[in-house]
């Protein structure tokens, strides 16, 4: 294969390639279907002029029987006139109108077999271009809907849903770490406020512990002071309603405040 014929080659491909991407399936429906009418156009003037030429084939070939006839009258007047030189002269004449009424009829067949081939070509035509418009609407309705969906695929495939999903996921793994942290935080400082409470407690049980060990030793406890005899007894005085409930009251708020 020589150097030019591959470039031709390619060339044409690259061409073809170009045009192709080029194409518009709905105005190659269209324009489609616009030549098929002008064809249509077309071959309705050729059998139109088909037709014309059949009348006028026919036309000329009754002419001349209707001459041969008329000339085979005039051949049979003459004999009759004892004109024999006449009535051969006018066998002469329509021996020739004879032929070319022949010669037309024959051609009027072959030209009335290519009407009727035209006429023939003519109605598959129709017919043709009737399938064709109903499928060019189709043909554009199903184009227009793929190119709507690779438009949309196209539009999807640019969203980068990746990048963001991952994007989501990192922040969710962000937000669970946040969580587990504060989770840790409030148990250590749930564990430092058990400690905390532990240690008082632990000092009482200290205390009475020491208590327990003075008594199992032999040391006394503390004596209780009593009054002498002659020192007047306390009178307990009843404790105020209004100011146990203020007492509450300022107890509650301090409670709601922690």
């Amino acid at each position: 294969m020589g150097f030019f014929d591959r470039l031709s080659r390619l060339f044409r491909a690259n061409a073809n390639a170009v045009i192709s991407n080029m194409e518009d399936p709905a105005k190659i429906l269209d324009q489609s279907v616009e030549d098929m009418q002008r064809d249509l156009v077309k071959l309705r003037q050729a059998v139109a002029t088909a037709i014309a030429s059949q009348k006028r084939i026919q036309n000329q070939a009754e002419q001349a029987e209707a001459q041969s006839r008329t000339w085979y009258e005039r051949a049979e007047l003459a004999l009759k006139k004892n004109e024999e030189d006449l009535a051969r002269e006018a066998l002469s004449r329509r021996k020739t109108y004879q032929d070319t009424a022949t010669a037309l009829n024959t051609q009027l067949q072959s030209q009335s077999a290519q009407v009727e081939g035209l006429k023939k070509s003519l109605v598959a035509l129709e017919a043709k271009i009737a399938e064709a418009k109903t499928k060019k609407d189709m043909l554009k309705a199903r184009a227009q809907a793929a190119k709507a969906q690779e438009q949309l695929q196209s539009a999807v495939n640019g969203l980068g849903t990746d990048n963001a999903m991952a994007a989501f996921e990192r922040m969710e793994e962000k937000v669970q770490i946040l969580e587990a942290r504060s989770q840790a935080a409030a148990e250590l400082a749930g564990a430092d406020l058990e400690s905390q409470f532990a240690a008082l407690q632990g000092s009482d049980v200290d205390d009475e512990l020491a208590a327990l060990k003075n008594r199992l030793a032999g040391v006394p406890e503390e004596p209780i002071a009593l009054p002498a005899e002659d020192a007047p007894v306390p009178r307990l005085e009843p404790a105020q309603v209004a100011e146990v409930d203020a007492e509450l009251q300022e107890l509650k708020r301090s409670i709601d405040q922690l």
